[in-house]
């Protein structure tokens, strides 16, 4: 062999030994670059599946907050209470029948379904042994098979509220409802006496981003509703999640099913821990269909790019290289901005969550923390005053701290009514009320008051004008415009109270002698615990004018300062008129 056939063997050998190195080096990176792109892949998969159900269970948080301050606002009725502890149990179905009936009888479809689920299907009563108390007629309270209403019972009657989900053939076949279990305490012992169980329709959410595709559902004895799905689909996928949960632990997994033949990923919640009724979850279901045709092509385009590397040689492979990881640095970066826009978002939502659950918890931690002792405190004064046995001195004392406790209930009456103005739970009914009457009524209380002031009250107030609202809110409204004008009057002074037809609405004017408010203290005026000042040393709490206000904008008219100067103070109330009115 000579010299140059030595040459081209050994350029041969070179070739070919390169070629096996790039062979080796592409298909190594080949199978790299499918392997990081299948778990960039399945990671932007469990994330997106995560935001959108994370997105699901603060909406069913705030429905089942929604849901808890109704039932103890139902379960606190003294009408209910007193049936129960009069042991007239014959009069407690007809009692909470008035008092659920906005419950029960609204079945007309809502704006959504979240706001059509706080509707309850049925109600019941348990004994004081944890046992359904049968109501005269099941059609008024929700009619409920014997198999259903044996799944609402108890051992013993709980102490706190319980959660579950029970089994329900109703008309439109077999179903799974939610129910509420609110335990009621005697006012005397404290001790559970009964509980209020409500049933409600459970929520399903589709989200409405085209193309995700996720349905929710519930799961409990072994049985499975998703509406969204068919009876053989579900019998089905409840098949393989008994056999799944015989696998997994822990009160929330996920794992891969096929729903119809279609590879989907499910995830599963305890939506009961630590409640007496069966354990219930969440199921939620998320296609992999687009997901997976997705992962398919990026592995054919990473293949294609690996053919060109080997076609091409050594010469191209740096090119192609460069050219097949642009997508993957692409893919990386918008995950990044994704995961970041994702983190705001949830730090919005929450921080709202949490604003909504603080407004909530205010109203049943006050109602709970701050009414009963005040009540027993107020019940050991009277029976003190009943007493014989005490000097004038201690009798005039207790008479004063039981004073000091009716203006305590006052404020804390007046906070729960702000609580539930700020957080949306004052309904107001509203009929036609007799401004005119109302109005009069007051006046002839505050001249009655023992401690009232020597003053002149000036009234011009035209018979029968009709106001649009609720009768007990305006007169708190007029009571404390009055009260004011006479607590910041001085001695001698007078008191005006016009009343006044306008279109569409009508006008009540309260003014009153005595100090003026200062500008600085008129921009604070309507806020909570400002008291009025007029360096006049006046007791108060700071939150008539605050209340007054927020009722009569609840009510859709308005309250205002007129104008304060020199030794006149004016104050300005509007609201809607329940008939036409011409100005005279």
């Amino acid at each position: 062999m000579n010299d140059t056939d030595k040459v081209a063997s050994f350029r041969t050998k070179l070739s070919g030994a390169m070629m096996l190195v790039i062979a080796a080096i592409t298909a190594l990176g080949l199978y790299l670059a499918q392997r990081n792109v299948t778990r960039s892949s399945e990671r932007a998969l469990q994330q997106n599946f995560q935001t959108e159900l994370s997105g699901l269970d603060k909406l069913l948080a705030l429905r089942q907050t929604a849901i808890t301050e109704r039932c103890r606002t139902l379960a606190a009725k003294p009408r209910i209470h007193a049936a129960l502890e009069d042991n007239a149990l014959d009069l407690l179905y007809p009692s909470a029948k008035d008092e659920l009936r906005d419950l029960m009888e609204n079945r007309e479809p809502a704006a959504n379904q979240v706001a059509s689920t706080l509707h309850a299907k049925f109600y019941r009563f348990l004994d004081n042994s944890g046992a359904v108390l049968p109501p005269p007629n099941s059609q008024d309270v929700g009619a409920l098979s014997t198999q259903t209403e044996s799944q609402l019972t108890f051992n013993k009657l709980p102490e706190a509220q319980q959660i579950g989900y029970v089994a329900n053939d109703d008309d439109v076949g077999e179903t799974i409802d939610e129910v509420t279990a609110v335990p009621i305490f005697s006012t005397e012992s404290g001790e559970a006496i009964s509980a209020l169980i409500l049933g409600y329709q459970p929520l399903e959410i589709v989200p409405r981003v085209a193309g995700t595709g996720m349905r929710s559902g519930i799961w409990t004895n072994g049985r499975l509703q998703i509406p969204s799905l068919n009876k053989s689909e579900e019998d089905a996928l409840a098949r393989e999640i008994t056999n799944a949960f015989g696998k997994f632990r822990g009160a929330e997994n996920n794992f891969r099913v096929t729903v119809n033949g279609t590879p989907h990923l499910l995830f599963y919640k305890r939506l009961n821990p630590e409640s007496q009724f069966p354990p219930a979850y969440e199921i939620c279901i998320y296609p992999l269909t687009t997901s997976i045709a997705q992962l398919d092509r990026l592995r054919w385009q990473i293949g294609g790019a690996g053919g060109l590397l080997l076609l091409g040689g050594f010469i191209a492979s740096h090119f192609i290289a460069r050219r097949l990881s642009k997508p993957v640095e692409q893919l990386a970066l918008d995950s990044e901005r994704n995961r970041a826009q994702r983190k705001r978002a949830e730090d919005a939502l929450i921080t709202a969550s949490e604003k909504l659950k603080r407004s909530t918890r205010y109203s049943a931690d006050a109602s709970h923390q701050l009414k009963s002792p005040l009540t027993v405190l107020r019940a050991g004064l009277e029976a003190l005053l009943a007493r014989e046995d005490f000097n004038p001195e201690t009798y005039e004392e207790l008479s004063t701290l039981l004073h000091q406790t009716h203006r305590l209930n006052g404020v804390i009456e007046d906070l729960l009514l702000l609580s539930r103005m700020d957080a949306g739970h004052l309904q107001i009914d509203s009929e036609p009320v007799n401004l005119s009457q109302l109005v009069e009524e007051w006046i002839d209380d505050l001249s009655a008051l023992p401690d009232s002031p020597d003053v002149k009250i000036q009234k011009e107030i035209p018979p029968d004008l009709l106001v649009v609202g609720a009768k007990r809110y305006i007169s708190l409204i007029v009571q404390n415009l009055l009260e004011n004008a006479r607590k910041y009057n001085c001695k001698g002074g007078s008191i005006l109270v016009s009343l006044r037809p306008t279109p569409g609405e009508v006008l009540l004017i309260i003014g009153n002698n005595g100090r003026p408010i200062t500008p600085e203290a008129q921009k604070h005026l309507f806020e909570r615990f400002r008291h009025d000042s007029r360096g006049t040393p006046v007791v108060g709490h700071g939150l008539g004018l605050n209340l007054a206000r927020e009722l009569a904008r609840l009510h859709g008219g308005a309250l205002r300062l007129v104008r304060s100067e020199d030794d006149w103070t004016e104050f300005e109330l509007r609201l809607r008129a329940a008939q036409p009115i011409h100005s005279r």
